[in-house]
């Protein structure tokens, strides 16, 4: 069983910080942006990429806290 649950852990754990660079670029993107834009106007892409970042990074953590709790239930 453990041979099986560290490898998805490392998998989970690659895509937290995969969403997380890909987060941190976009916000960098809409800062630069925002300067350059009208305030009255609606989300730009960056934001909703910087959201769907965010989203996914918290759905990747989930799971992986989920594992390690399997892997916690499953060695004793």
């Amino acid at each position: 069983m453990t041979y099986i649950l560290v490898p998805i852990i490392i998998a989970l754990v690659i895509m937290v910080v995969v969403s997380l660079v890909r987060g941190i670029v976009a916000f960098l993107k809409s800062t630069k942006m925002d300067l350059e834009r009208d305030s009255g106007a609606s989300a730009t892409e960056m934001q909703l990429m910087q959201n769907k970042m965010m989203f996914a990074r918290i759905k990747y953590q989930a799971a992986a806290v989920v594992v390690v709790a399997v892997l916690l239930a499953a060695s004793r």
